[in-house]
């Protein structure tokens, strides 16, 4: 084993631990359909084995996957508690669990459910949002947990790129899909281009939340930087199901992304130095 990764295996684990080796480290997933793998091999199920995060699937190399080169004592211990629909004001109740099953690495991937509301009225209020966010690191910060915190995908990007399909529109439609952004795709009408407008800037406060809310809670977080919001994805990404969330392609580049913000090489990050190269 290179001397990177006997480094990386040390610092993820508690310093109790760091010196038994059948110690197990265990690692969760808190978030929304997103994290939990919603559509990524069936429909209308979710399917956490290609979840980005703590995923088994070797076809979407999740963080568990590749962090698994590393310490072999995450072995079997990958736990996701994201829960599709969930918004802001579940996080909290998942942090808990996260703490209950003893996690020691958790990535949260929150919002999108904030901001994808029948109408935009619903959304969740930014500072609501952030209160929330910052509640639920709190209950992981006396746990001494590593965190990655991972940006709110960009919406307007989704309705950009399936506006002119004529299946995406019928899902989106039939299954009123984040109809805060999704509603009326092929308006140019001045109301609904103002509307997507705010529901973007909206996502991106929520962003700005979660990055304070990471740099409240110390070095041991990492927030992705915006490296999910700016990623480049297209229609080849999301699940032909709803035109909405990430398919297993979509599902193996955003653990790419993520993973390559969360760990990036010859940078320590979350206490794991060089782990960007395994």
């Amino acid at each position: 084993m290179k001397i990177a990764s006997i480094l990386a295996a040390a610092a993820l684990l508690p310093p109790s631990a760091a010196h038994a080796p059948t110690a197990p480290m265990v690692m969760a997933a808190l978030g929304d359909s997103i994290s939990s793998g919603f559509n990524a091999c069936g429909w209308y199920v979710t399917c956490p084995s290609r979840s980005w995060s703590t995923g088994d699937s070797a076809d979407v190399n999740s963080h568990y996957m590749r962090l698994r080169k590393l310490v072999p004592e995450i072995d079997g211990h990958n736990v996701n508690l994201a829960v599709p629909g969930a918004t802001s004001a579940d996080l909290a109740g998942q942090a808990r669990a996260a703490v209950a099953q003893g996690a020691r690495y958790v990535t949260v991937m929150i919002g999108a459910q904030d901001a994808c509301t029948a109408t935009e009225k619903e959304m969740t209020p930014v500072d609501v949002f952030g209160r929330r966010v910052a509640e639920a690191l709190a209950v992981l910060r006396p746990t001494g947990a590593r965190v990655f915190v991972g940006s709110i995908p960009d919406l307007r990007r989704l309705w950009s790129l399936g506006k002119t399909s004529l299946l995406a529109r019928g899902f989106w439609a039939i299954g009123h899909v984040c109809q805060s952004m999704l509603a009326d795709p092929t308006s140019t009408a001045l109301k609904d281009r103002l509307r997507r407008q705010r529901v973007r800037a909206r996502v991106m406060a929520y962003n700005d939340r979660l990055e304070k809310a990471c740099l409240a809670y110390g070095a041991a977080c990492r927030y992705d930087g915006g490296a999910v919001f700016s990623f480049p994805y297209t229609l080849r990404h999301v699940s032909g199901w709803d035109y909405f969330h990430p398919n297993g392609e979509g599902q193996r580049d955003l653990a790419r992304v993520t993973f390559e913000a969360a760990f990036p090489a010859g940078v320590a990050a979350l206490g794991l130095p060089g782990a960007g190269a395994a």
